[in-house]
C-alpha cells in the first residue's frame, strides 16, 4: 500500500523522502511482509533499482533502510524461489541479487540499518552493507548459508569480517549460527542496542542529526572510509587527502566556516 510522499519500485520496494519528518533523510522499505522480506528476483531487481535513484539524488543526506514487518527484517534469500529454479536459471539470476546488495554497499550517502527480528543471510548482509546498524532486542542476526549447502553471497565473507575479524567472522559462518541481540552489540554485529520495537525511530533520530552536517562533507567522509579499507597506512592516508581535497574547495567548506565565525547554522549549499 502507498503512503503520501512514497515512490514504489514494485510491489515489495519502497522509499519515503524527508522520513520522519527529517528534510534530507530517505527510508528504504523493504516491503514484503508476508514473506518476512524475502529476496526474490523481483525485490532484488527493485531494491537495485531503488538504489540508483537514491545515488543520484543530491538532496538525499543519510538512508534508513527499514522494514514493515514485526516479526523480521530480512530473512535472507527466496529459497521457495530457489528451488524451483534450474542451474541454468540461477546462474542468470546472480547478477541481479549481486546488484541489489550492490546497490545498498554503493548508495553514496552514510546509511543505517533498522533492525528487528530476523536478519538472517542476505538479510544481515543488506544491514551489513550499511555503514550503521540499529538493533532492538528482538534482533536476530546470522550468517546460515553453509547450513544449506551455499555460502554467503550478499558480500557477508567480506563485510563481516571487516567489523568484526577473521577468526571471529569464521567462527560465525562455518558455524551457521544465530546470534541475539545482546550478544550481537557485544560482538559489534549491531552499532547501537534500543528498547523494544525502537530501531527504527531511533535509526530515523540519528539519521536526522547527521543530515544536519555537510552533504559534500559526508559523501566525502564515506567514500575515504570505504575505500581506505584494507589498504596500508600509507595509502589510506593518499585516500583521505583525495577525499579532502574535494571538500576543502566546495561551498559546504566556505558555508561552514563562515557559519562557524558567525555563530549560526550553516545553509549548506551541497556543492
Amino acid at each position: 500500500m502507498s503512503t503520501v510522499g512514497e515512490e514504489r519500485y514494485g510491489e515489495w520496494i519502497a522509499v519515503r523522502k524527508d522520513a520522519g519528518a527529517a528534510p534530507h533523510v530517505a527510508e528504504l522499505v523493504l516491503d514484503r511482509p508476508k514473506a518476512m522480506n524475502a529476496v526474490s528476483s523481483e525485490v532484488a531487481a527493485r531494491l537495485a533499482e531503488a538504489c540508483a535513484a537514491l545515488a543520484a539524488d543530491r538532496d538525499v543526506r543519510v538512508t534508513v533502510l527499514t522494514s514493515s514487518n514485526e516479526r523480521a527484517f530480512c530473512v535472507g534469500a527466496d529459497l521457495k524461489e530457489r528451488n524451483s529454479l534450474t542451474d541454468a536459471e540461477l546462474g542468470r539470476h546472480r547478477p541481479t541479487a549481486r546488484a541489489a546488495y550492490t546497490g545498498v554497499l554503493e548508495l553514496p550517502m552514510p546509511t543505517i540499518a533498522a533492525v528487528h527480528g530476523y536478519a538472517l543471510g542476505g538479510g544481515f548482509e543488506l544491514a551489513l552493507s550499511c555503514d550503521l546498524i540499529v538493533a532492538d532486542p528482538s534482533a536476530v542476526v546470522g550468517l546460515p548459508e553453509v547450513s544449506v549447502g551455499v555460502i554467503p553471497g550478499g558480500g557477508g565473507t567480506q563485510l563481516l569480517p571487516r567489523r568484526v575479524g577473521a577468526a571471529r567472522a569464521a567462527e560465525l559462518i562455518f558455524s551457521a549460527r544465530r546470534v541475539e541481540a545482546a550478544e550481537a552489540r557485544e560482538l559489534g554485529l549491531v552499532d547501537v542496542l534500543t528498547g523494544a520495537g525502537e530501531d527504527r525511530a531511533e535509526a530515523l533520530a540519528l539519521a536526522a542529526r547527521i543530515a544536519g552536517n555537510s552533504p559534500v562533507g559526508l559523501r566525502a567522509a564515506k567514500r575515504a572510509l570505504r575505500t581506505g579499507w584494507g589498504l596500508d597506512l600509507r595509502a589510506g592516508l593518499e585516500i583521505e587527502d583525495a577525499a579532502w581535497r574535494t571538500v576543502a574547495f566546495s561551498g559546504d567548506r566556505t558555508e561552514g566556516v563562515a557559519a562557524f565565525n558567525e555563530k549560526r547554522k550553516p545553509q549548506w549549499p551541497g556543492g
